[in-house]
């Protein structure tokens, strides 16, 4: 399975009051690199937000050895060519450790930058957006013109140049538009804080639609966790920050996230209703799922809360719903991926990739669960054993 933390900003205590956030800039980001390479998790999110986040990979990737960097990027923004050189470029200086995040967004977002097209149609164009991406990929020389994108002798050198994989499709999206580019296109399909059950269904749909194409794709989820030590302090930790949440900040973020047109998140709003009942317990839409954090977050609202053997329980019931890549979250990011870091991912069988290994994965760890020794063995190179 994989194993993933999140990465961008607002951060903090409780980030959505003034006196609860915390300055992220460089030297903060460079913390957070090093702690998630350090703990072992497969990789970290770079998703969009105030910083641009292809120079923030880059600039973190010194400081990491294993870490993969799932990178977002939204089709038609920047021209495929472009796209196509920067991925190349970050994947061989990374040694094959980028992953591609696909974000369709959503119209008011995109409109900020320029894009004006209706829910559906930024799917048809992603769609050919894609087709044109693969052949790049593959070393091809690509002319097209089709309704979105135009290319005349486009050709990438490093995939060819070099034997670089190309990274990897990770996609996100719950309308039948998104799940057939997805079924088309992608490698790991993901989905914000769905219940195991809305899970199951949903990957039963997305499945079908990639079996009939003869793709086999992988699923994921995007997650808050809250893990303490016991399932009563887990929830005193959800009732705190649910006491933080005032109604200034909430309707604050329910007008932000009113009127999308992105499907996920109207199903993340629909777990809470924009509503702060009186016992926070009202909004544990599964079992140790709770969507109290969609008040005042966008996107996935749902954590998982309880002690490492309940957060474990909970995983697999995602599990057994087809889930094996999960991206995690806590506030602030910094303590809360120390906590799931040190008491709950040693316990999981992630794949990771040891220090320095290339592109082909070589010397990987594979399912061995993680340990401090294992990590003080590879870095300084001395014999477990000696």
């Amino acid at each position: 399975m994989n194993v993933l933390w999140y990465m961008c900003a607002p951060d903090g205590p409780y980030p959505w009051r003034p006196d609860g956030s915390r300055e992220v800039d460089h030297g903060y980001f460079r913390q957070l690199a090093l702690a998630y390479d350090h703990l072992g998790y497969t990789g970290a999110l770079f998703a969009t937000g105030a910083h641009d986040v292809w120079v923030l990979a880059a600039a973190l990737l010194p400081y990491t050895e294993r870490l993969k960097f799932l990178v977002a990027i939204h089709p038609g923004l920047v021209p495929v060519t472009l796209l196509g050189k920067m991925a190349a470029t970050l994947q061989d200086f990374s040694r094959g450790r980028l992953m591609i995040n696909v974000v369709s967004g959503d119209a008011k977002m995109l409109g900020a930058y320029g894009m004006d097209l209706p829910h559906d149609e930024r799917y048809a164009m992603a769609d050919e957006y894609l087709q044109v991406w693969h052949r790049l990929m593959a070393g091809e020389s690509v002319t097209h013109h089709g309704r979105y994108v135009q290319v005349t002798g486009a050709k990438l050198a490093l995939p060819a140049g070099r034997g670089i994989a190309p990274p990897p499709l990770w996609f996100g999206g719950s309308s039948d538009a998104a799940l057939d580019v997805a079924a088309r296109h992608v490698d790991v399909y993901l989905s914000w804080g769905e219940t195991p059950e809305q899970m199951a269904r949903k990957v039963e749909v997305v499945r079908a639609k990639a079996d009939a194409l003869g793709r086999h794709l992988r699923y994921g989820i995007r997650l808050y966790v809250i893990v303490r030590d016991t399932d009563a302090e887990a929830w005193e930790a959800a009732a705190a920050l649910y006491d933080r949440m005032d109604e200034a900040a909430i309707a604050a973020n329910q007008h932000f996230v009113g009127g999308t047109d992105s499907v996920g998140q109207q199903r993340m709003s629909a777990m809470h209703g924009g509503v702060k009942p009186a016992d926070l317990r009202a909004l544990e839409v599964a079992p140790n799922l709770w969507a109290g954090l969609g008040l005042v977050r966008p996107g996935p609202g749902t954590a998982i809360v309880g002690s490492p053997d309940t957060v474990l329980r909970t995983i697999e019931a995602y599990q057994k719903a087809g889930i094996e890549t999960f991206i995690l979250s806590g506030l602030p990011l910094l303590e809360e991926a120390y906590r799931f870091g040190e008491r709950v991912l040693p316990r999981l069988p992630v794949e990771r990739e040891a220090p320095g290994a290339g592109a082909a994965g070589a010397d990987r760890i594979g399912t061995k669960p993680f340990t401090w020794s294992t990590l003080f063995d590879r870095d300084l190179g001395q014999p477990k054993h000696p």
